[in-house]
């Protein structure tokens, strides 16, 4: 039988050889691969889109010096000016002004109380002037007495009802196209993508996965403490009016320490709030990627650094200069802001 199938296979054999031999240069070209398409479509070409595509290329080749282990990939993501925009106050202050509003009712001391008289006569300069205390009471007033679920409710309904006074549109719309097509990019070569933000943990959490495909483990933020409570037979966490933990400046370093466990290789922010998590990244081991988003774009988004009383990139910038960091022009590096924008 052996020496009968031997004869058989190489018949065929050579079948297939002249087959393709006979193939036109009409059908090779049509079986040939297709080109990569650009996995960065919404940077425009220049030095910082290619800074960040030679980086990923060294990294993830097993023949390269600087090859990183997968379980090594870590990348953190300030979001507040970094993922969404943080103008003209932070989303989360917006959501907390609302707040006071819904709960007046129940509070008719606020009408004369600091911070919230100012919130409930539209009077922002009144409410910036009682500084980072008035803003942590107004913070802890309408984020605190609730159970974990409900607060988390509130945020979806307040998601899916607000819109941002500039561009009269929902606050999660505001998220950037291209950082939306970066992070795609990593997590197609196998880097753990995660937020590391001063913005609070659980209001995030709410929508961080639909907006960014982060699940809510993989984010890092601000909280305020919580206690279990078990009730006939029902398990659930209940929010304080204490805080707990604040992930920002020196702070994000120690949150990425104590919540993911491994410094990163790829760090992004936009502003000296961020300066500590990039300066953590930068002693790695490995190779490492530093990323500083500068809003340049006042046509399409807004302008602003050294003086700004939010998202102040200061600092941050003159030491992305001196360790030869890539900074994005947003103006110049990306021709789309949104995802609404897109052609």
């Amino acid at each position: 039988m052996k020496s009968l199938l031997k004869p058989f296979f190489g018949i065929v054999l050579i079948s297939v050889l002249i087959s393709c031999g006979q193939q036109t240069e009409k059908e090779l070209i049509a079986t040939s691969p297709a080109p990569e398409q650009d996995p960065l479509p919404s940077w425009n070409e220049g030095s910082t889109k290619s800074a960040i595509l030679d980086y990923v290329t060294a990294v993830t080749n097993p023949d390269s010096a600087d090859f990183i282990p997968i379980d090594d990939r870590i990348a953190t993501f300030d979001n507040d000016g970094n993922l969404w925009s943080e103008q003209p106050a932070y989303f989360q202050l917006f959501f907390a002004i609302d707040r006071v509003k819904v709960m007046a009712e129940s509070h008719p001391e606020w009408k004369d109380t600091m911070p919230f008289k100012a919130v409930l006569e539209d009077d922002m300069a009144g409410l910036i002037s009682t500084g980072e205390h008035g803003l942590l009471e107004l913070v802890m007033a309408t984020h605190a007495g609730m159970t974990a679920i409900e607060f988390e409710s509130i945020v979806d309904d307040w998601l899916k009802a607000s819109k941002h006074p500039r561009f009269d549109r929902p606050y999660n719309d505001l998220v950037y196209q291209p950082m939306l097509e970066l992070l795609t990019y990593l997590r197609a070569h196998q880097f753990k993508t995660f937020i590391v933000s001063g913005g609070g943990v659980s209001f995030m959490r709410v929508w961080t996965e639909d907006a960014y495909g982060i699940p809510p483990d993989q984010v890092v933020g601000s909280s305020i403490k919580t206690v279990f409570e078990y009730d006939n037979g029902q398990a659930s966490i209940r929010r304080l009016a204490e805080l707990d933990f604040i992930d920002d400046k020196a702070g994000k370093p120690i949150g990425i320490h104590k919540y993911i466990g491994k410094r990163p290789v790829f760090a992004s922010g936009n502003s000296d709030g961020d300066l500590q998590m990039l300066q953590y990244s930068a002693d790695n081991t490995y190779k490492s990627f530093q990323l500083y988003l500068h809003h340049t774009d006042a046509e399409r988004e807004w302008a602003y650094d050294r003086d700004s009383s939010i998202g102040r990139l200061d600092k941050g910038l003159d030491e992305a200069a001196a360790k030869g960091w890539t900074v994005i022009d947003m103006k110049g590096d990306w021709n789309v802001i949104y995802p609404f924008q897109v052609d």
